[in-house]
């Protein structure tokens, strides 16, 4: 009984680690297609810095169904005058969608 309650144990400890790994991977990826796509050259995560901060964003767009379409839209075209003046270049051409995505669901995950 006790070896069977062990094994439970052990099992149950293994798949909260892997999930806790690929969450922990997840929020890895987007910052990494964030630094490597140079949109940490105009965005902090917690700072402004040409753009708003990502925390900001996420803070802005918390609670809307459609944050991550809307936000991944605006990576891939551009825009600007929502945060400002200073227009965001469209990404589109050399990002992927599929990147694209997943740096806004990060962006959405820094709140």
């Amino acid at each position: 009984m006790k070896h069977q309650v062990s094994l439970s144990i052990i099992a149950a400890l293994g798949i909260a680690a892997l999930a806790l790994t690929a969450s922990s991977s997840y929020a890895a990826t987007g910052a990494e297609l964030a630094q490597k796509n140079n949109c940490m050259a105009c965005h902090g995560i917690d700072k402004k810095i040409v753009g708003p901060a990502y925390k900001d964003v996420a803070k802005k767009y918390k609670g809307n169904a459609d944050a991550v379409a809307m936000l991944s839209k605006k990576i891939k075209d551009g825009g600007s005058g929502v945060w400002g003046p200073i227009p965001m270049p469209a990404n589109g051409p050399k990002v992927s969608d599929a990147d694209i995505k997943v740096m806004a669901e990060w962006v959405m995950a820094t709140n």
